[in-house]
């Protein structure tokens, strides 16, 4: 019951995000484009969070891997440590969903409350200001400094009402979770690579995370090793494989016979140890071969036993069944450190991330655009303009009915080029009322050059959904155009974007190439 209550909660947010968030919608991680204040926090996550808890790793058992920065559900700095996996993008954004279960942003509570009453709204220069360094420890952190010598603005007085809405009390940190992520261990592949998860708030909707690893994830991989092994064995078995010679000489079953032996001698108890003799008795007998039948059922039994040491190792000792985790006082410095040098930038993080990319220089440089989102599928990141369709904030769109009405339309949008896309479509152009709508996938290489267009597969009605939370859609999309291009490393793209109807086609198609290669060379700014 524990589990299932968590996982539809899990399901509850997400549905929630995916109504109210682009990057959901799209199923990416959008970024909260601030280079300077980028350097200041992976700085700060590198010397003084995960250096600081792998120093002390030889006594906690725990190996500080990746930490970042969320503000509400935009990704403000990630910091991994030498030698960590790459973080996949599809695990990122499911981490940025849990942490989101954990603790839902203000922004998306208000916009569910049925409140009548107004609140102003208020605009600032979002992509040009820069707070200096804090002149006093007891800094409140409320004054925004222009640059260009303009003198210092004070956002509180500016936003009176709006920003001390947003000074709440600090969540209290959540228990560590237990996380399997994707990973490579000793040069190896596992999706099965246990982790913890700190989730520590410093301000509501301001969330630092961390994910360590243990020091028992080569005996994860051995378990991963072979249950993979056995599962192949099994569909082998079903697909009318007898035992017998030809089946003793199989690679996959020499291979898995010698993993097994080793784990067995080493860490298997009298339970398995008894299933894998019955398995071999009946598998490697040359006079009395067991049936496929009977190799199934003990198959079977074997890989749930496997199972249920998977279950116990690294399960069972989760942090909040009173397995290790970080010292209390260590998560406590992390914490406030973090807090310390973010200070003076929590006022501005937070209208920040309601204003991410304005669209004044993009409708001054291309007329009649209304809204678009931009997806570097390589990277799993997106740009797009910020719109809400609350009554309490405000934005180029302006509030309430009107962005809201602009909001369905882009919604739409994506589910009509993920429908099309299912169908092998790459290119989308319709007109829908008072707007054109239009949708471009393409590959490029790291030069920037865009690359020659394929076919792509096209899906059947009951396969999964395009996304990459539910099956990373376009890892093998990527995977399959790079067949015919081994030798040079290949990207993928997406453009969305919503013109008014007077935009002739041919210039809304020559736009959406302009548009592309600007938010291209903008957002290459690459994760550490």
């Amino acid at each position: 019951m524990r589990v299932w209550a968590r996982f539809q909660s899990l399901l509850g947010t997400y549905s929630h995000l995916r109504e109210q968030e682009q990057s959901f919608t799209v199923e990416a991680v959008e970024r909260l484009i601030h280079p300077q204040l980028c350097e200041l926090c992976i700085e700060t996550l590198e010397r003084h969070v995960v250096q600081a808890v792998n120093s002390r790793s030889a006594q906690s058992g725990e190996e500080a891997q990746h930490a970042f920065l969320l503000v509400h559900t935009k990704l403000l700095a990630f910091y991994s440590s030498h030698g960590a996996s790459t973080l996949r993008p599809a695990d990122l954004l499911a981490l940025i969903l849990l942490v989101q279960d954990l603790y839902p942003s203000q922004s998306i509570v208000d916009e569910e409350e049925d409140n009548a009453q107004d609140t102003d709204s208020f605009s600032l220069p979002e992509e040009y200001f820069t707070p200096a360094p804090s002149p006093s420890e007891q800094s409140s952190g409320s004054t925004v400094w222009l640059e260009g010598g303009t003198p210092p603005i004070d956002v509180s007085q500016i936003a009176k009402e709006p920003i001390q809405a947003l000074v709440l009390p600090s969540p209290a940190p959540s228990s560590p979770r237990r996380i399997f992520l994707d990973a490579s261990v000793k040069e190896n592949y596992c999706p099965l690579v246990p982790h913890t998860m700190y989730c520590l708030p410093l301000w509501p909707d301001i969330n630092m995370v961390l994910l360590t690893k243990s020091s028992r994830t080569a005996f994860a991989l051995v378990l991963y090793q072979l249950l993979d092994g056995f599962s192949m064995l099994e569909k082998k078995l079903k697909e009318g494989q007898e035992a017998g010679s030809a089946f003793r000489s199989q690679p996959l079953v020499g291979d898995l016979r010698q993993r097994m032996d080793k784990f067995i001698k080493s860490r298997g108890g009298q339970e398995i140890q008894s299933t894998w003799q019955e398995f071999k008795t009946k598998a490697f007998s040359r006079s009395e071969p067991g049936s496929s039948w009977e190799l199934l059922q003990v198959c079977g039994k074997l890989k749930r036993q496997l199972c249920a040491i998977f279950r116990l190792s690294f399960l069972a000792t989760d942090p909040s069944r009173g397995g290790p985790q970080l010292p209390p006082h260590l998560q406590d410095q992390l914490q406030r450190i973090m807090r310390e040098k973010l200070l003076d930038w929590k006022d501005f993080l937070l209208v920040k991330s309601r204003r991410n990319v304005t669209m004044v220089s993009h409708l001054e440089d291309f007329p009649g655009l209304v809204h678009f989102i931009y997806v570097d599928r390589t990277t799993g990141q997106m740009v797009a303009p910020s719109f809400s369709s609350s009554e309490k904030t405000s934005s180029e769109l302006g509030k309430g009915p009107l962005a809201a009405f602009v909001k369905d339309k882009v919604w739409a949008l994506v589910r009509m080029a993920r429908r099309y896309l299912q169908k092998g479509c790459t290119t989308l152009l319709f007109q829908d009322g008072d707007f054109r709508c239009s949708y471009f996938l393409w590959f490029e290489n790291d030069a920037g050059h865009k690359l020659q267009m394929i076919e792509v597969p096209v899906l059947s009605d009951d396969s999964v959904p395009i996304g990459v939370l539910g099956g990373d859609y376009y890892r093998k999309l990527l995977r399959y155009y790079s067949k015919s291009r081994p030798a040079e490393a290949v990207r993928c793209y997406e453009l969305l974007a919503l013109h008014l109807s007077v935009i002739p086609t041919e210039l809304l198609v020559q736009q959406a190439g302009q548009l592309a290669r600007r938010l291209g060379e903008a957002s290459r700014v690459p994760l550490p």
